[in-house]
């Protein structure tokens, strides 16, 4: 029987109570807060990640979707309204061509060019009406104090008046009878006779109010014949352009001169020469014209030129100033840039607000002068620069959208395309403010982290509550499971569901009464470990060592030890199967222990081929060598029965010794109560230094027991660097 304890068997407890109460995989960190979070907190928060997690991606979902839909949607409505105006720009461009085209094909303006052309003649020739000096001077003041001072008043121009005077009698007299006599340039158009008798004026009797209906029908600013000469020989408006060349008058170069010789040089019936925006001094404003040739194909008689307004262009453009009602909010537009980057038609900031749009274009980098004559002029057209990226991509014959800041230095939302079949390079350009494009955008993005919040705050609750109903069996559970840890073992939980938790439960139940169980084994076991215990080591060390105790050990003054062995048992051993050889020993080893018992021997050690005893070392005896000898007679007597009754031929060899020993317990793990010292390694060296078969005794063994038992000297042993004597036991016949 071997003395070995496992320690994990008596101090599992111990080792369990210093293990940490977190996941030893996790972080230590981490493991110490997880493990101060409840289990509730820990499902409510779990629950809450899921859910706002899922909320947040459905959101995110909705999100990008609604975002790109609404922005779009916004992209959508700008190139509609752009692609509105272009159309309708254009459509109005068409019809006015076609119906210049109708009337300088008309008879009526065929006619009315013989006539003009023939009183503007009659005009120039010898024995035409005179005018009165005073009228003369009538003319030169009106160039000097109307005409120059207003161009200078509104342009910033002085104009060089000696060069504007008319040259021609005829351009003199019409503008004597026809222009200066009217302080209102508005009512001119209205006269259809000056009453002076002339040919002229007899012309303009019969076709003005053809003329005119023209003009205010079509809303143009004026419409002038010109013969083949480049002779204005009629003007509806009859302002100082009436009588001059546009050949070689004061006006000349111009694009109206370039649309004439066009117009002329075409033979075709239908052609329209249409010019681009430019200065026209006597417009005042930036005009553009509509020029076609009037009589026969083969045989032009002069041409009609239609003088195209900016109000017209701007009241189609600015939608009449009814930009919000037209979907453009309160910052869009839609405006005309010209190849040279200028505006064709005018801003909506300038006309809502001329000083805030000075002050926008100066900070988006347009010169103060440039703005200043904006405002004095009462127009951009032709002033303010408009260059973007989206006009420029537009003049490359390009369509489409972009977001980039505008003239006013804005960033916002255009749409821009090139103008189709206006003979100019105009294009369109449809904008409006990114803020409040997007408006949409920002409330949907309000409302929906709005309506996130809710529903996360919702979900928080409902977590909440769920997390209490659920976990109900759960705190049950843990109620139960402090009443076990305080050691009432008799818990038994009320079984209210049939789900995972009505299990767990009844395993908790069972639990419960296995504990109970257990707790009966194990307090008996240790009540059989105790008894064990005390009978392998004294009972100060099975207190110490139940105390915790790593290091025990004892000294022991007078203590007897023998060591015995069996002589012949490996030769056995070797005839014999493993399971034999244990039986032969064990049955030896039970005998020994009885007879150890009987004489009040103390086993210490067994081994396959050894038995290691003692006397006097956990109660100390006076008589402990006697013991110690008369329990290797009784071994040795043992012995000779078992060969008797088994036939085998296995004998004793025992060494005793007498002295001071030491007894502890040895290692930490599996634990080994054994003996070290002097008398036992004399004794284990007695035992095997005698080859022979017998009991072995040492000189103080010898002296105490002499006169009880036979010795025969048996050699000597070496204790300390010195011989010391041994003797063997005479065996009795």
């Amino acid at each position: 029987m071997i003395k070995r304890l496992h320690k994990s068997s008596s101090a599992g407890s111990s080792s369990t109570a210093n293990e940490p109460a977190y996941p030893v995989n996790l972080p230590r960190g981490l493991g110490k807060v997880l493990s101060r979070i409840s289990i509730q907190s820990k499902f409510m928060l779990m629950l809450l990640a899921i859910s706002i997690l899922s909320v947040s991606v459905v959101g995110y979902i909705g999100f990008e979707s609604g975002r790109t839909s609404l922005r779009a949607a916004a992209f959508d409505r700008l190139t509609e309204v752009r692609g509105s105006q272009s159309r309708q720009l254009e459509a109005a461009l068409i019809e006015l061509k076609n119906s210049i085209v109708l009337f300088a094909q008309t008879s009526g303006a065929g006619t009315a060019m013989d006539a003009y052309t023939a009183g503007f003649n009659q005009l120039n020739r010898p024995g035409a009406p005179p005018i009165p000096p005073s009228q003369d001077q009538a003319l030169v003041d009106y160039y000097t104090n109307v005409f120059a001072a207003d161009e200078e008043a509104k342009t910033g121009v002085k104009l060089d008046v000696p060069a504007l005077l008319p040259r021609s009698y005829a351009q003199r007299y019409l503008q004597v009878h026809y222009t200066i006599p009217y302080t209102d340039p508005r009512l001119r158009i209205d006269v259809d006779d000056a009453g002076d008798s002339s040919q002229w004026s007899a012309a303009n009797l019969r076709f003005n109010n053809f003329f005119r209906s023209v003009v205010q029908r079509l809303e143009f600013a004026d419409a002038l014949l010109i013969d083949t000469q480049g002779n204005v020989v009629y003007s509806a408006n009859k302002g100082v352009d009436l009588g001059t060349n546009v050949l070689d008058g004061p006006f000349r170069g111009g694009d109206l001169t370039k649309a004439f010789n066009n117009a002329l040089q075409s033979n075709a019936l239908d052609n329209v020469e249409v010019t681009d925006f430019s200065a026209y001094e006597p417009a005042m404003e930036p005009t553009a014209w509509m020029v076609s040739p009037v009589g026969p194909a083969a045989q032009a008689t002069g041409v009609l030129a239609l003088q195209m307004p900016m109000s017209r262009i701007n009241r189609l453009m600015t939608f009449d100033k009814q930009w919000e009602q037209t979907g453009l909010g309160a910052t869009g537009e839609t405006f005309l840039v010209g190849a040279d980057e200028l505006m064709r038609s005018d801003s909506r900031l300038f006309l809502e607000d001329p000083e805030a749009y000075r002050a926008a274009v100066i900070a988006a980098g347009t010169p103060a002068d440039v703005a200043d004559a904006a405002i004095r002029q009462g127009t951009t057209v032709l002033i303010q620069p408009a260059g973007t990226e989206a006009t420029r991509l537009a003049d490359q014959g390009q369509t489409g959208t972009l977001i980039a800041d505008d003239y006013l230095g804005r960033k916002t939302l255009q749409a821009y395309a090139p103008v189709a079949g206006a003979q100019v390079r105009w294009n369109i350009v449809a904008k409006i403010n990114v803020g409040e494009a997007f408006a949409p955008v920002a409330s949907f993005t309000r409302t929906l982290v709005l309506s996130t919040s809710a529903i996360i705050f919702i979900v928080c609750v409902i977590a909440m509550i769920l997390a209490r109903l659920f976990l109900r069996p759960v705190k049950r559970l843990e109620a139960g499971s402090r009443q076990i840890s305080a050691g009432d073992y008799g818990a038994v939980l009320p079984l209210r569901s049939l789900d995972e938790f009505g299990d767990l439960t009844v395993a908790f139940n069972e639990m419960s009464r296995n504990l109970a169980l257990h707790k009966q084994l194990l307090e008996e076991q240790r009540e059989e470990n105790t008894k064990l215990l005390l009978s392998l080591m004294p009972e100060s060390v099975v207190q110490r060592y139940r105390d915790g105790e790593e290091n025990i050990a004892l000294d022991h003054p007078d203590v007897s030890v023998i060591f015995a062995d069996f002589v012949g048992l490996d030769e056995l051993s070797a005839r014999l199967q493993p399971e034999e050889s244990l039986v032969i020993v064990n049955k030896l080893v039970h005998q020994f222990d009885a007879a150890a018992r009987d004489l009040g021997i103390e086993q210490v050690r067994t081994q396959h081929n050894g038995y290691l005893a003692s006397c006097g070392l956990n109660q100390p005896r006076l008589d402990n060598a006697r013991r110690t000898v008369e329990f290797a007679i009784e071994m040795h007597n043992i012995v000779d029965r078992f060969n008797a009754e088994n036939g085998y031929q296995l004998r004793l060899r025992a060494g005793i010794d007498t002295g001071t020993v030491g007894s502890g317990l040895i290692g930490t793990s599996s634990i080994d109560y054994d003996m070290w010292g002097g008398a036992v390694n004399l004794a284990y060296q007695v035992r095997r230094e005698s080859t022979q078969p017998g009991v072995y005794v040492t000189s103080r063994v010898y002296d105490v027991v002499r006169d009880l038992h036979d010795f025969v000297p048996a050699g000597v042993v070496s204790r300390d660097g010195t011989d010391e004597p041994i003797y063997r036991l005479v065996e009795s016949s």
